[in-house]
């Protein structure tokens, strides 16, 4: 028993480290612009001046900027050294991991988009009243740091941001994150096997509250978070445990939460999440009944909650050490590994510097004006701000570029569903219930990405198309029980048949239709 709760709680937090890599790396640029070509200044500029506008521009910056509850922690950082207040930067902190491009898309195609935005509103009220309340009480927050010489123009410009993100990575930003990932792996030992999948039910008046519960130590990427909104859609859950899974579980982690008792003391703290708690919960119960999907039947469990609880239920065929080494192997993307090993790099890079450079002479180098004489004539002196604006909208054009990268169009969707589609049913015609239990949620991925594929190349998504994908989602999740509850072979037989032929309806409606 205790193997399985330690090799599980390890295999969660592999997993999270994974999903945050790429978010991590955004969040380090983000900190580098800030640093190194805003400035303190420049940063305050751009966030406002610690008024209520403040509080909205910061929350539109983080809605426009992708990002994570982890990613943004080496942000705040800079923007606390550039003297804004707490209200805006946790504006800014909790705003920037709840939608992204990729998110924001694939809640877009949910059968309630309305939903969606109506979350999205919520969000501003509470970093508005909160951050609002919390400024007024406690108005003296500001703590600016001592400016940096600004760096001399030129490809020393550019260093100077990497070797700054570099350095951060083994600094205390990244000990903070590392305890945000460990929040993951305390939710895995807590939580047994399967042992959430009959909660959050819409008519338990208690669900919002586990939520929170679970919400604040867990750690979801927007995309993680909204695809797990989409399954309490489908199956009727609660809308305002919804609203809280995304408000603190993206949003909010334990590293966030130790950053800010570090720096403001365990008064302000523990004011500021009481304060936060109050409007995110009270908001929750105020949207329950009226965004509840009135046309979608009640399941009686979900598998939306499974990544926070222990992944084994029994001794895996092969050992644990095999069985983790198995689940990375097949589930990791390949946008999750490109930004595992950049940021394997960024802290080889930054151990070097440690060691081999304490006293930051590579810093001191990177400040010395070059030689008018060593200047070429067409190296032409671009200001830091407009770099820095540069900088943003690649970070955001970036974004969009890999909506249409994550959502391909749906000839390629098909033909990868319909490998995870054999997969699923083959597992299951032979038997073989861990390997279809495994490709039933990778089919269900693939289902929704062929949605949202479909919607941004043509701006829409029918109800046909939605009804579609919804009946072959509708099969494969009665496969998925069937087998869980051990069905005979000849009624899985029968569910194949019936899935497989959904499948084939869904492939001719997106591809001819």
């Amino acid at each position: 028993m205790w193997e399985a709760i330690f090799w599980g709680a390890v295999l969660r937090v592999i997993q999270a480290a994974l999903q945050a890599a790429p978010f991590l790396f955004t969040g380090l640029c983000i900190a580098a612009i800030l640093h190194r070509l805003l400035g303190m200044e420049g940063t305050r500029r751009l966030f406002g001046s610690n008024s209520i506008r403040s509080l909205f521009q910061a929350w539109v910056i983080g809605m426009l900027l992708p990002g994570c509850s982890l990613g943004v922690i080496p942000v705040v950082k800079q923007m606390r050294r550039a003297g804004l207040a707490v209200g805006t930067i946790f504006a800014f902190a909790l705003s920037s991991p709840l939608f992204d491009p990729l998110s924001l898309l694939y809640g877009l195609t949910l059968s309630k988009p309305e939903t969606i935005l109506a979350f999205a509103l919520c969000s501003l009220l509470v970093v508005t009243v909160s951050g609002a309340l919390f400024d007024r009480w406690f108005p003296q927050t500001e703590t600016p740091g001592e400016e940096l010489p600004p760096t001399p123009p030129g490809i020393k410009r550019l260093l100077a941001m990497l070797v700054m993100m570099a350095r951060e990575t083994v600094s205390d930003s990244m000990a903070y994150m590392l305890c945000g990932l460990l929040g993951v792996g305390l939710l895995s030992t807590l939580l047994p096997h399967g042992s959430l999948m009959r909660t959050m039910a819409h008519d338990n008046p208690y669900s919002p509250l586990l939520m929170t519960v679970i919400a604040i130590p867990a750690y979801a990427t927007p995309m993680t978070a909204m695809g797990q909104l989409g399954s309490m859609f489908q199956h009727g859950n609660s809308i305002g445990a919804a609203f809280i899974l995304l408000a603190l579980g993206a949003g909010m982690n334990c590293g966030l939460l130790l950053w800010m008792l570090r720096h403001y003391g365990l008064k302000k703290t523990c004011v500021w999440l009481i304060l936060m708690l109050i409007v995110v919960v009270g908001l929750s119960y105020g949207i329950e009944r009226p965004l509840y999907p009135t046309d979608i039947q009640p399941a009686d469990h979900t598998h939306a909650f499974d990544i926070y609880c222990c992944p084994f239920a029994e001794v895996p065929f092969g050992g644990y050490l095999a069985e983790i080494a198995r689940r990375l192997k097949l589930e990791s993307q390949v946008h999750e590994l490109a930004g595992g090993g950049l940021m394997a790099a960024l802290i080889l890079g930054g151990l070097a510097l440690r060691r081999l450079d304490p006293h930051r002479t590579v810093e001191a180098w990177l400040n010395q004006p070059p030689s008018e004489a060593l200047q070429p004539a067409w190296d032409v002196n671009v200001p830091a701000p407009v770099l820095a604006a540069a900088g943003f909208v690649v970070i955001l054009a970036g974004s969009i570029v890999g909506c249409f990268a994550y959502y391909p169009p749906p000839d390629e969707t098909i033909a990868e569903l319909n490998i995870a589609r054999t997969e699923a049913l083959g597992a299951a015609l032979s038997g073989d219930k861990s390997h279809a239990l495994h490709w039933i949620p990778i089919c269900e991925n693939w289902t929704r990405r062929l949605q949202v594929g479909l919607f941004l190349r043509r701006g829409e998504l029918s109800d046909y198309h939605r009804m579609k994908a919804r009946i072959f989602h509708d099969r494969l999740e009665l496969l998925e029980h069937m087998l869980e509850d051990g069905a005979q072979q000849p009624d899985i037989r029968r569910q194949v048949n019936a899935t497989s032929r959904a499948f084939s309806r869904m492939a001719h409606a997106f591809l001819k239709e």
